[in-house]
């Protein structure tokens, strides 16, 4: 358990842990810690009861329950491992890392530990994601068949006040590039479909023009237990952005389009859209940090660590084109 007095440690003070700082103290918590290599600057951080430390000792001395790990991806796992080593339930942004080095170090922290691990697919939060999901589990449109999911955005205009080539999105050596960093959509799919994946190919892409050091763009296709297949496409360069996910079942379909907060259920006899019309998209972050926090402690911690990690692994082999478990 985890309360609203107790200290809580945010590594990484870049746009989305100023975004987790704030939502925090939205929250209600006021005993927040940031640990940074660098003091620098917030953009948009009021600082009142958040703590600016900028070593190990001085975070540890805090005594932080849990931590939110908001750094760039290469750095993700030794840091994950560095908190729950420490006692701290571990929340950190996608992807959990970028290789599996040292994977088996992080499963046996995992277990000694006792504590909880979460990864930061915030997607699986939004409305219309738990309406699909909902859908689904009723089987009003029969059975899944395939699917197509579809994300592209333009990488110079996810951050406008940096240069891109400088991001983390853009460096392999830091854990770039649109498979890795676009893989809320991988997950998303494997949220929906909830079978083992029994084949899947990879094709990245280096076309673009984009000055990246990693894959600019990705096209996975899959086939699933049951004989479910689809196709995922990921990219940077692609404007305006498009992104879409259409699941086609034996009566019908599901199209979510997530620029226009709108899902539409089509049958042969008619066709329901479904709206999210104040959806922001902070609520993705605000109902994960509420969902860590009740899971944090509960009977339900374990389960959840274990399927995180495996749901992980899976992810991250894939990236690489790695073969998947048996």
């Amino acid at each position: 358990m985890v309360s609203k007095s107790d200290s809580i440690l945010v590594i990484g003070g870049g746009s989305i842990g100023e975004r987790h700082i704030n939502n925090l103290l939205l929250a209600g918590y006021r005993n927040i810690a940031v640990l940074r290599k660098r003091n620098l600057p917030f953009r948009n951080l009021e600082l009142a009861g958040v703590q600016i430390v900028t070593s190990e000792e001085d975070a540890l001395a805090l005594k932080p329950k849990a931590a939110i790990v908001c750094t760039p991806t290469s750095l993700h796992l030794q840091q994950t491992i560095w908190c729950l080593e420490h006692g701290m339930h571990v929340l950190v942004e996608k992807p959990l890392s970028h290789n599996l080095n040292d994977w088996e170090q992080l499963e046996r922290a995992l277990k000694s530990s006792g504590k909880l691990l979460f990864v930061g697919y915030m997607m699986r939060f939004h409305p219309l994601v738990e309406k699909m999901k909902e859908i689904i589990r009723l089987g009003d449109l029969g059975r899944l068949i395939s699917f197509t999911s579809h994300w592209g955005e333009y990488l110079p205009n996810w951050h406008p006040w940096e240069d891109y080539k400088t991001s983390y999105a853009a460096q392999k050596d830091l854990g770039g590039g649109a498979s890795l960093t676009l893989s809320h959509d991988l997950d998303l799919v494997n949220f929906l479909v909830d079978k083992p994946i029994e084949t899947y190919q990879c094709l990245q892409n280096h076309a673009s023009g984009l000055e990246v050091s990693a894959d600019s763009g990705a096209d996975f296709l899959f086939e699933y237990e049951g004989g479910i297949t689809g196709h995922v496409h990921l990219n940077y360069y692609e404007q305006p952005a498009n992104r879409f996910l259409h699941l086609i079942f034996e009566k019908g379909r599901l199209e979510f389009y997530y620029l226009k907060n709108e899902l539409h259920v089509v049958r042969p006899e008619n066709k329901q859209l479904i709206t999210a019309d104040t959806f922001d998209r902070n609520q993705l972050f605000t109902a994960e940090l509420e969902h860590f926090f009740k899971l944090a402690g509960s009977n339900k911690q374990q389960e959840v660590s274990e399927t995180m990690l495996k749901e992980s692994e899976i992810i991250i082999r894939m990236c690489n084109n790695k073969p998947l478990k048996n």
